[in-house]
């Protein structure tokens, strides 16, 4: 993929909208230098005002922003320019929001963190070709503890109530919570 001109057709607009401001600048750049036009977001709001002003022929999207859902910014990118490819990206990988997110109208859907390798890829891949498998997967014990998180997450921190809903004892989980992320 290095030497060779991408085909990204007539508009190679790309939209990225991210609140992790490091990545976002990293991406940017990698799709840049891939024959992109980048234009950048760090918000669901900032996001929604590029999508409605200059819809871009392609867009990146974090699931979980600052301000919001991602999906917004898709709905949004939906509804003004219906044939934009979109990626969706997020760190909480899970089938409910995959499934959530190919619904509303994303192309694809990757877990962070995705190299700019993989979202060219999932950007100009054809509908019906299936995807190449990972070159490095999530390990089970990785996939275990972004599960972990996430329920984590979502019960606003609370060590109590994750450890009811993951059918845990609350000391087993606040080991697990003090640990490293494994690879």
């Amino acid at each position: 993929m290095d030497g060779e001109p991408l085909d990204l057709g007539s508009d190679p607009s790309l939209l990225i909208v991210d609140d992790d401001e490091p990545f976002l600048r990293r991406l940017a750049k990698a799709m840049e230098k891939r024959g992109f036009t980048v234009e950048t977001a760090g918000s669901v709001a900032a996001g929604k005002a590029v999508a409605t002003a200059r819809p871009p022929a392609y867009a990146v999207v974090d699931l979980r922003l600052e301000d919001g859902n991602g999906l917004d910014v898709v709905d949004t990118l939906r509804k003004r320019r219906p044939e934009c490819r979109i990626v969706v990206l997020t760190g909480y990988g899970a089938i409910a929001t995959a499934v959530a997110a190919v619904k509303i109208g994303a192309t694809d859907y990757l877990s962070k963190p995705a190299d700019a390798t993989e979202v060219t890829n999932a950007l100009l891949a054809n509908g019906g070709a299936l995807p190449s498998p990972p070159e490095n997967p999530m390990s089970a014990d990785r996939v275990r503890w972004e599960h972990i998180q996430r329920v984590y997450e979502m019960c606003d921190r609370n060590v109590s109530e994750t450890a009811r809903r993951l059918n845990m004892h609350r000391r087993t989980l606040q080991r697990i919570l003090a640990k490293r992320s494994p690879r």
